[in-house]
């Protein structure tokens, strides 16, 4: 018998080194144990002797030196060492990941431990990726050029690109990794990716549902069912993790209408036999919907008064429940504590269920809430983004008493801002017991954007624009925009700075400029308009803003079509002739207000909306020009059967009052742009019939009213179809000077005539953007008003 028999033997990679590609396979490794002293006729077992080996040595290593090899081995010279304690040192040097083969072989009293060393990673390279490009995959992976390699790392490394693309619903796909072998002990790691197609959601129903149908609850969710123009969807694909944001969305949405008891019981996505799509069913359980019923505010504080609280409250009974409206009416009484001096006053809704009407009585507890404050508010994630800026959105400071609640909205700010792509807000015990640090840990993405658009209408023609947009200029919370457009016959250009906190305080700070240049847009006249206006804007009530401006503008009307026939006379009008081109440029200086009320600044009424505006421009401080214009807009708008259908109804209009001897331009007048559909853009209003041109030439006065519908077609929802009926009525009229013809000879009838319309509108909301589609036939018109049927519009960026 030998000295020295080998146990096992050592498996190496496959392929030919330096020629072949082949996959990686487990590092292979063996133990060579030889036996030494057997007596004649007799074999011991190897396993069961002690070996004492004088010396030891290292075979085949390069990069690693000997005593790292010892130092896994853990065998010392002269060491007593049984074939067990051998086999532990194999595998030490196994799993230590530095070695692709290792051999342990007992020579007389030397040990040999022989290893061949990973090979070093030339380069690094993606074959059969469309979808992710290079750079991307590059980030995903550990395993590094100039490295040594690592199989178990390479495989991890597969594991990562094939999540990048189950994210992006490619569950079918896989990621291979594969080394090519170099000289010098050298591979090329390769991965060799199989996208596979997108997995779709094929149909997404819901079981349980009776007070909203599966088209309105489809409406509600992040995840999309595939439809039309599917390719260039991506809210269609089957997404693991967005099934529990869809669940929330749905919680929130039927808590909101009333729905207390909502709950989603499941939500089972199933593959098809092909694993080209998913069904996606939810399961749910409405409930009934509440109301509110006795709303009472009390107090359990020595001193402190309920009835004070009470009138502060703003809930009707009867209105569907909704925990917005709680929350906010607690924010409304916590901060009346404060403005009283009352400090650690904290308000416990209590509510009471009356099953036989379906109302919940809510009573407003004051409570003594515990004496903790804010020892300090740590920030972290914020490269770019400022500390005030995200400090700003909390209503406390260090120092101030600590309000959970106010922690909570804070957080609900801070994410609402659009700096972030993740934003946690938590506490943790302070320094003593009567303090808490508040913690908040953000994580920034892109708030820039390049964009590019497209636009068309049918009166309009097409249309194209660039803008730049960064929404926290260099992290101060700031905007700053450009934005220039063009069409058949205009180009507008317009740079917006907004300060969201000037002074630190909730007051909106704006200051923009423009040039707008019209080149016979809807008449036989060109305009130029240059102008800058800074304005501020703060709150006067919980959903009422008021801005305060300042407008400088430059005005001109240029290149009048004068259309001189044989006799040279010439067929425009005689009041653009007189009143604009020969008094040139002129200044308007203004002054201006906006109050507008929004019902649903708060976001607690989802099912309807009331918006009022009221705007005034007070020209005459300096300038060419004096004059007060004058805008309103009332609008009202309610979803309705199970908010399947949705009506709005709005009331628009608008006044222009001359100051002194001067009369009204064409460049200040109203032109029922799109007011009232089924007529052209200065289709309606006053015209001077007595010149050829027979040019628009608007009013100071217009008032119109708009009532329409929108509802489904029958049409699946993921087709983006939707219908619509509308119904307008109006007017543009009133001029300063009426002496029309080609010498002013000539009166212009400008009195109110009514217009109105009737039509259809399909609305198309695509991935490339939205599209109306407008049928309307004008009902009430005068004889030289111009009609417009058919009206389409598409507006887009990318």
């Amino acid at each position: 018998m030998t000295e020295g028999r080998r146990m096992a033997r050592n498996r190496t990679t496959s392929g030919r080194a330096g020629q072949d590609r082949g996959v990686i396979r487990p590092a292979a490794v063996s133990v060579f144990l030889g036996v030494a002293g057997v007596a004649a006729g007799l074999t011991l077992p190897a396993l069961a002797q002690n070996y004492s080996f004088s010396d030891v040595r290292i075979e085949g290593n390069q990069r690693v030196d000997a005593t790292t090899v010892l130092g896994f081995a853990r065998i010392n010279r002269g060491q007593a060492v049984s074939g067990g304690q051998l086999n532990e040192a194999y595998q030490r040097l196994a799993d230590s990941g530095l070695f692709e083969t290792v051999e342990i072989v007992p020579q007389g009293g030397t040990l040999v431990i022989r290893v061949q060393e990973y090979p070093t990673i030339n380069v690094i390279n993606f074959e059969g990726n469309a979808r992710i490009k290079d750079e991307n995959l590059a980030t995903l992976i550990q395993s590094q050029s100039r490295r040594a390699y690592n199989p178990s790392q390479a495989e991890a490394d597969a594991a990562a690109i094939t999540e990048a693309y189950r994210v992006q619903g490619r569950i079918a796909a896989t990621v291979t990794p594969k080394i090519i072998r170099r000289s010098g002990n050298r591979v090329d790691l390769v991965f060799d990716i199989a996208e596979g197609k997108v997995v779709e959601i094929e149909r997404l129903s819901f079981v349980g549902n009776r007070a909203y149908s599966d088209r309105r609850l489809r409406q509600v969710l992040e995840t999309k069912q595939a439809g039309l123009l599917r390719s260039v969807i991506a809210s269609d694909t089957f997404i693991a993790e967005r099934i529990e944001l869809d669940k929330q969305l749905l919680r929130d949405f039927y808590l909101s209408r009333g729905f207390i008891d909502f709950e989603v019981l499941d939500a089972t996505a199933e593959v098809t036999r092909e694993r080209d799509a998913f069904f996606l069913t939810f399961t749910v359980q409405e409930g009934q919907s509440y109301s509110f019923g006795q709303v009472t505010a009390s107090s359990e504080v020595e001193g402190v008064d309920a009835a004070d609280f009470s009138n502060a409250l703003r809930i009707r009974r009867g209105v569907t429940y909704s925990p917005s409206v709680v929350e906010n009416n607690i924010a409304r009484l916590e901060s009346l504590a404060l403005q009283k001096g009352l400090n650690f006053i904290r308000v416990e809704p209590r509510i009471t269920r009356n099953e036989r009407n379906q109302t919940l009585d809510v009573n407003f507890a004051l409570v003594r809430g515990e004496r903790i404050f804010v020892e300090r508010i740590d920030i972290e994630g914020n490269t770019t983004t400022l500390d005030q800026v995200v400090r700003r959105q909390f209503r406390t400071v260090e120092g101030d008493p600590f309000n959970p609640r106010e922690v909570r909205q804070s957080a609900e700010r801070i994410r609402a801002l659009g700096y972030f792509a993740n934003a946690d807000v938590n506490t943790q015990p302070g320094s003593s017991p009567d303090q808490v640090v508040v913690n908040v840990d953000v994580e920034e993405q892109p708030t820039g954007s390049l964009s590019f658009g497209v636009s068309y209408g049918v009166s309009s023609g097409a249309g194209f624009s660039i803008g730049f947009s960064e929404q926290n200029f260099l992290g101060r919370g700031q905007i700053l925009g450009l934005d220039v457009s063009t069409g058949t016959d205009n180009i507008n250009t317009q740079i917006n700075f907004v300060e969201p906190a000037f002074l630190g305080r909730d007051l909106r700070f704006r200051f923009n400029t423009y040039y707008r240049e019209t080149d016979n847009q809807y008449s036989r006249y060109d305009t130029r308009r240059i102008g800058i206006s800074p304005s501020i804007e703060f709150p006067i009530s919980e959903n009422g803003r008021l801005e305060m401006r300042y407008t400088l503008s430059q005005d001109k009307i240029q290149n009048v079509d004068r259309g001189l026939d044989d006799d040279g006379d010439t067929d425009a009008s005689s009041i653009i002739l007189r009143k604009e081109e020969d008094r040139g440029a002129l200044i308007a200086s203004s002054l201006g207000y906006t109050y507008s009320w929004d019902s649903n600044r708060g976001g607690m009424n989802p099912t309807g909306r009331n918006l009022l505006r009221f705007s005034q421009d007070f020209a005459g401080v300096g300038g060419d020009v004096e004059y007060v214009f004058t805008t309103a807009l009332a609008l009202t708008e309610r979803k309705v059967w199970n908010e399947e259908l949705t009506v709005r109804a709005v009331l628009e209009g608008g006044v222009l009052n001359m100051i002194g001897d001067d009369s009204s331009r064409v460049t200040d007048r109203f032109f029922g742009n799109g007011k009232i559909r089924g007529f052209e853009p200065n289709g309606i209003g006053p015209r001077d019939l007595n010149v050829g041109n027979e040019d628009a030439l608007g009013g100071n006065y217009f008032a119109v009213a708009r009532l329409e519908a929108e509802f489904p077609l029958g049409l699946p929802e993921e087709y983006g179809f939707m219908g619509g009926v509308f119904m307008d009525a109006g007017s543009v009229w009133s001029l300063d000077d009426v002496n029309g013809g080609e010498n002013g000879d000539d009166p212009v009838d400008d009195d109110f005539h009514l217009r109105s319309s009737v039509g259809v509108s399909v609305f198309w909301t695509t991935p490339i953007g939205p599209l109306r589609f407008n049928f309307a036939k004008a009902i009430e018109k005068q004889d030289y008003d111009k009609e417009q049927f058919f009206d389409l519009t598409i507006s887009t960026r990318f």
